[in-house]
């Protein structure tokens, strides 16, 4: 185990630093942020000489060992639109999209098992052909367009839910979300289902798969044999066995929703980080999208390494050392 976190470790670091050096070097390829700060009446000396003093006008290698050096103590720049530090600004926004990515994998998770199972254990049923139509669908569907058909029906066409904004918030337990009280409920919805919409067909297709590997395997045939009971087999020891690659799969995926939530937030106007990096983008706010990139890049990262430890306790066979 401590050879395994030695290792991911070091690639945790080498990732780290390409990461920022690409997140780095698209910086001169957005626009000029000058034009952002100071629209166009400003002379074109003065602009010059603010270039200067912002470093902007420094060469490629001096300016990313000055960021390097400033990250590693913590300090990613500040942002040019909210005057404060980047990290700052994406963790007010973080706790939206947690909150959204968290009730979007609650469904994900609470749908595509049971979904997934039934569609094994009964291929040729009516219920599971639907699903399986449904689901293929689903993939196939943009978010975007999930999201706006959702809003169409049930805010504008029905007017059952609202179509925009994250709600009421309360924090009972000092973190402010929308979970406990039922405006703020209402409001997480639609976002929550158009977000899920894309990892659900899969997960349900993912689920099926490995049921139906399971349901065919010697140990199911000899559990039939033995005269255990069908639904003990099929939800205590294949049902088991079939989870275990979802841990990999969906901690990966999970993960995956973070940056994925750029364009659910973008329809919803849900005031995440998905929303901060698209409004970084249009003002040009490079130390804000540079920051964004690396703290995307370091969820994955880690959500990787903890999804292998995880397996690694729930799977005692599994070799981390020899997988590091």
């Amino acid at each position: 185990m401590l050879t395994f976190l030695l290792k991911r470790l070091f690639q945790m670091v080498v990732v780290m630093f390409v990461i920022s050096l690409i997140a780095f070097s698209i910086q001169d390829n957005l626009g000029d942020p000058l034009r952002e700060l100071v629209g166009q009446s400003v002379s074109e000396e003065a602009r010059q000489q603010m270039r200067t003093e912002m470093g902007l006008n420094d060469p490629f290698l001096v300016k990313y060992s000055r960021f390097v050096g400033n990250a590693l103590q913590g300090d990613f720049g500040d942002s040019y639109f909210y005057k404060k530090p980047t990290l700052d600004v994406i963790f007010e926004k973080l706790p939206a999209t947690l909150e959204l990515v968290f009730c979007a994998s609650v469904l994900i998770i609470a749908l595509s098992i049971p979904m997934g199972t039934y569609s094994a254990i009964k291929p040729r049923a009516f219920l599971s052909r639907l699903v399986m139509g449904i689901s293929i669908v689903g993939i196939s569907v943009p978010v975007f367009l999930t999201a706006i058909l959702l809003m169409y029906v049930f805010s504008i066409e029905l007017g059952w839910l609202p179509a925009y904004g994250r709600g009421e918030l309360t924090s009972p337990l000092g973190w402010e979300s929308g979970l406990f009280n039922w405006q703020g409920f209402r409001n997480l919805i639609l976002p929550s289902v158009a977000l899920s919409s894309i990892m659900l067909p899969l997960f349900i297709r993912l689920v099926r798969s490995e049921m139906l590997e399971q349901l065919s395997s010697e140990y199911v045939k000899f559990g039939h044999a033995k005269g255990l009971s069908k639904y003990r087999i099929w939800f205590v020891h294949a049902l088991k066995n079939t989870l275990l690659p979802l841990i990999t799969v969906g901690g990966v995926q999970i993960g995956t929703m973070v940056a994925y939530t750029i364009l659910t937030e973008t329809v919803f106007q849900w005031p995440g980080i998905g929303l901060l990096f698209l409004d970084a983008i249009n003002r040009v706010d490079t130390p804000l999208i540079t920051t964004y990139v690396i703290f995307v890049g370091f969820v994955f990262v880690l959500t990787n390494t903890l999804v292998d430890l995880i397996y690694g306790v729930v799977n005692p066979t599994v070799n981390l050392a020899a997988k590091g």
